[in-house]
């Protein structure tokens, strides 16, 4: 049963403007990228224990979407693709839910909405790592 602060998050203001900046993103290589930027830069400064075993997958999703804008990896549906972009944008974004400051707490949400899209798009990610380790 989801604890309130999860129904919140999906709820909340952020994440339906993360949703729809996600079809501009996705159809703009440069703004994908400069999410690319932003996201990794904010991932390798963020604790990782909120996301606990959902981490791996954020690796991936950032690496899904660098592969994206290279024109590397299109074997993703449009669907699967916009909720990862979606769950990125979330993470970047300083006005979300609960303030990224506030110690610990700042990123449960994030990591509420990184496990909704790992939820959704988990195969998706696990096709992405495979292609990955194939050598592609």
């Amino acid at each position: 049963m989801p604890v309130p602060y999860q129904k919140a998050a999906i709820r909340s203001r952020a994440f339906a403007k993360a949703i729809i900046d996600a079809q501009s993103y996705a159809t703009d290589p440069v703004r994908l990228r400069s999410l690319f930027d932003v996201a990794a830069a904010k991932a390798a400064s963020i604790p990782r224990q909120p996301f606990k075993e959902n981490w791996a997958y954020v690796q991936a999703m950032l690496r899904l979407i660098r592969a994206y804008y290279r024109g590397e990896y299109r074997m993703v549906s449009q669907d699967a693709l916009l909720s990862i972009i979606a769950a990125i944008s979330y993470l970047v974004d300083p006005f979300d839910l609960i303030p990224d400051e506030i110690p610990f707490l700042g990123f449960v949400d994030d990591a509420t909405v990184i496990a909704l899209a790992v939820g959704k798009t988990k195969q998706p990610l696990d096709d992405f790592m495979t292609w990955e380790t194939a050598g592609a």
